[in-house]
């Protein structure tokens, strides 16, 4: 019975410990510039839309439903929010880069949704394509910050795009 008490006391401890995980695990006034629609990763340089394609910047959060797209389409999305084809337009980024958003401290989301509010807890594509296979290409799943190429580029999952700083 003794046992039984203690695991019982250490499985509400490790549950409770869990929990109080800090989230995201960066300070994110360190890591992140914020303007507006838009936020810098002081880390990367990069430059990222704070909303998945599909949302919008009401101001304070990030409105309406994230949308899906096949891999095509998601690469098409970001050429008609670059139509001048300029190198530092938006793009969708390669999975190094996306997967640089995903905090592994946190859950659904793993991102820092103060900096990415409404992120759905779900894939998002990259424009990094499988090696060999070419109808496969690389996947970060923001449920738990997951990377995979394991992904038919038909499938459909979210966009978050990015350029280069100006």
């Amino acid at each position: 019975m003794m046992i039984k008490q203690t695991l019982s006391a250490l499985s509400l401890a490790l549950l409770t410990l869990g929990t109080q995980a800090a989230c995201p695990t960066w300070s994110s006034a360190s890591r992140f510039e914020l303007h507006d629609s838009e936020v810098i990763d002081l880390r990367t340089g990069l430059v990222w839309q704070r909303c998945s394609a599909g949302q919008s910047w009401n101001g304070s959060t990030c409105a309406g439903t994230a949308s899906t797209y096949s891999q095509a389409e998601a690469l098409s999305l970001a050429k008609q929010a670059n139509p001048s084809d300029s190198p530092a337009g938006w793009r969708l980024p390669n999975v190094k880069e996306l997967a640089s958003l995903a905090d592994l401290g946190c859950t659904a989301p793993a991102i820092d949704t103060a900096v990415f509010p409404g992120t759905p807890a779900a894939a998002a594509w990259s424009a990094t394509p499988n090696a060999t296979r070419s109808n496969i290409a690389w996947k970060v799943d923001f449920s738990q910050g997951s990377v995979s190429n394991l992904s038919g580029i038909g499938n459909p999952f979210h966009v978050r795009l990015v350029r280069s700083a100006r």
